[in-house]
């Protein structure tokens, strides 16, 4: 029938816009509920025992699901790399492996699942941002005295990870702020047994290393469970108030070691050198001695052998070195000496060939002594004078 034919009740689609709705029943939605676990699960839903017993099986019922909600609370999943540490009742129980494990729900157990692979980092003395950009210094953290009392400004950055979860969840109350703690008091340590100079200049990797160590020794001593990876000393400065000052002594020290540097570099060509002459004059000397010692021996055997001849013959010894003397006094010389007064023949001396002769025989005298070329020369000279004289013979001789 539809809404708008006789005897309808004229409920049209738009008819009770107008009017509330009325909210359910809740006693029927229980009724409702009630009646349908209980066919659900074969329950009488009226008269006999079964109507009786209908609100215990459901009290059951509701406890068995109940439980087995709370049983499936503890499965946790542990992921790769870390450790699950299982307390009950707030004691130590076990650590598990990384894979998918079961545990007594709360509040019996808990499960704390630690990353012992994780590399974490803690910054002292000064704060980073995100990409590692320093937003400045810290000086609660950063300023300490040297072993010259000086104050410096030591900014670190370590790098640990976990490796005992077990540890490091309960051997120590706070084990950040214990880390924390342990590596101010180190690297103050450390830093006072050292001088400023040796802290800015060629420490740096020595201070890091001997600050990892100290760090790491007294963390086994409190046994928190972690392993210092790295200790990275970011930067060693003197504070800001007196940052120029310092500069100007750097400055000046690198100066200094510049002028040492450019000193060592000339001493280095210098020397050399100056031992490559020494060493030369050495060798000079050495032959001068030797030529002088052999020239002194050769005059001395021609003395001994002079003397010998002088006692055989001396008249003819002492003529000998005289002409020997003047030949060579006059082979030096330019002039010729011709002997005109035995003969008034008419001479042709071949005076341009005596010359090159004579300057010839000045060149070898380097090689030869020069009484020997002197000897040539004259010999040569009178060669000559006689082969002229014999050519104007001949010429005179039809005219006579």
């Amino acid at each position: 029938m539809s809404w708008n034919e006789p005897g309808g009740d004229k409920k049209d689609p738009w008819s009770g816009r107008e009017q509330p709705p009325v909210p359910p029943d809740l006693d029927e939605v229980l009724k409702g509920l009630q009646d349908k676990l209980s066919r659900l699960f074969g329950i009488g839903s009226t008269g006999g025992p079964g109507n009786r017993q209908a609100p215990a099986q459901l009290a059951g019922l509701v406890a068995a699901v109940a439980i087995a909600l709370w049983a499936l609370t503890g499965i946790y999943l542990v992921d790769e790399g870390s450790r699950g540490v299982v307390t009950r009742f707030g004691a130590y129980e076990d650590t598990t492996l990384p894979g998918l494990h079961w545990h007594f729900p709360v509040p019996i157990e808990k499960v704390e699942v630690v990353n012992i692979e994780q590399q974490r980092f803690m910054e002292i003395g000064y704060r980073s941002g995100g990409r590692q950009q320093s937003q400045g210094s810290v000086p609660k953290e950063a300023l300490m005295l040297t072993q010259d009392e000086n104050i410096i400004d030591i900014r670190l950055a370590v790098q640990y990870q976990i490796k005992d979860a077990q540890a490091y969840l309960f051997n120590v109350a706070d084990p950040d702020l214990t880390l924390k703690q342990v590596i101010e008091s180190a690297q103050r340590a450390v830093i006072g047994k050292s001088t400023m100079d040796f802290v800015l200049t060629e420490g740096r990797s020595n201070i890091a290393d001997e600050i990892k160590a100290e760090i790491q020794q007294t963390l086994d001593e409190y046994k928190t469970g972690i392993s210092v990876s790295n200790v990275n000393l970011v930067d060693a400065q003197p504070p800001d108030q007196v940052q120029n000052a310092f500069e100007d002594a750097i400055k000046a020290r690198e100066d200094e070691q510049r002028l040492k540097n450019e000193a060592e570099a000339y001493a280095n060509e210098v020397v050399p050198k100056a031992r490559g002459a020494a060493a030369r004059l050495l060798e000079e000397s050495e032959a001068y001695r030797q030529k002088a010692v052999a020239r002194a021996e050769g005059e001395a055997s021609r003395f001994l052998q002079l003397l010998a001849e002088y006692e055989k013959a001396p008249d003819v010894t002492r003529e000998r070195l005289y002409l020997d003397g003047m030949q060579d006094v006059l082979g030096q010389t330019g002039a010729i000496v011709v002997d005109v007064k035995s003969s008034n023949n008419m001479l042709y001396l071949p005076v341009d060939k005596l010359q090159r002769s004579a300057a010839a025989s000045t060149t070898v005298s380097e090689v030869e002594t020069p009484s020997v070329v002197a000897q040539e020369v004259q010999e040569n000279g009178v060669k000559s004078a006689r082969a002229a004289s014999s050519r104007g013979r001949e010429t005179r001789g039809p005219q006579q």
